[in-house]
């Protein structure tokens, strides 16, 4: 049957009821966000429980990790998509635990540099192989064909991976 467009049919059981696109993409929508959030509900857990961290320093880990030079602290805050704020509070906590260095940037001295140091770098790798070993075990249930799939509809949301 060809419906009007902007209008779905429904699988299974109810599929004499047809159901706005509109309708469909919300439930979509939703199903993404609660996905979304027990997933990153699970890496809270697991990073708290095997390194004793958050995740929101995790992130600025692993992005000073992708700038081994070092970042402008606005630079880390753009990357993350955060305010300065909310970045000083963690970076002085990792300053604190000997994971990063806070640095005047010799260009502008009104700016500071921030970057990992030795051990750092090491705790990183290790919460990095963690992170992969988790995600791995959250998407053990799609093969190689599926998550291809997942993947190019992903990319189809927004016209293409960013």
């Amino acid at each position: 049957m060809t419906l009007p467009q902007g209008i779905a049919e429904p699988d299974g059981a109810h599929a004499s009821i047809t159901v706005p696109l509109s309708k469909q993409r919300l439930r979509v929508w939703l199903r993404l966000l609660d996905s979304n959030r027990e997933m990153l509900g699970q890496l809270r857990g697991s990073l708290r429980a095997e390194f004793d961290t958050t995740l929101p320093r995790f992130d600025v880990l692993a992005t000073l990790d992708r700038y081994r030079d070092g970042l402008r602290m606005s630079h880390l805050s753009a990357h993350l998509k955060v305010s300065n704020g909310n970045v000083t509070g963690i970076v002085d906590s990792l300053i604190h635990e000997g994971l990063v260095t806070r640095r005047v940037d010799s260009d502008d001295k009104r700016a500071t540099t921030v970057r990992l140091t030795r051990l750092g770098i090491d705790r990183f790798a290790a919460m990095a192989r963690a992170h992969e070993r988790w995600i791995d075990t959250m998407f053990t249930e799609l093969d190689s064909h599926a998550l291809d799939q997942l993947s190019s509809l992903l990319d189809q949301l927004h016209g293409g991976p960013k």
